[in-house]
């Protein structure tokens, strides 16, 4: 699934929340590399929580940590400008409010045309289906 991306392409919105973007300025390699870091770490929570290893959990959550550090998710801006972060912030308490309400409601126009759609092609494949049933 994708997610809207800001405009200026600092983050993702996720429910109504800022999530940071990697920071573009990363080698597609190195990117590579700490996207599949950060993936075996989450990996390893789940075995953690899983067995109740504390100790396991505590490393593995400080290894997902640094993977995000790396791809510039979590720690200092990537960005130069002086813009404030508002990672993690609901997009409705940011200056990103009436970009996202534009497209809000642009995608709700989409999804409805979309599921009016499927409706449409599902009711045919009914129809199909009862055309084709041995009487």
């Amino acid at each position: 699934m994708r997610y809207p991306i800001t405009p200026d392409g600092r983050y993702f919105v996720v429910r109504g929340r800022l999530w940071r973007m990697s920071n573009p300025a990363l080698s597609h390699s190195q990117r590579q590399q700490h996207t599949k870091s950060l993936m075996v770490a989450r990996q390893e929570v789940g075995r953690a929580l899983r067995s109740k290893d504390v100790a396991l959990e505590k490393n593995a959550r400080g290894r997902v940590k640094a993977a995000k550090l790396a791809l510039g998710e979590r720690g200092p801006r990537w960005w130069s400008d002086g813009a404030p972060d508002y990672n993690r912030h609901m997009v409705e308490n940011t200056p990103y409010r009436e970009w996202y309400k534009g497209l809000s409601a642009s995608l709700w126009r989409a999804f409805q045309y979309q599921i009016t759609k499927t409706d449409a092609s599902m009711r045919a494949g009914t129809i199909a289906q009862l055309i084709r049933l041995p009487h």
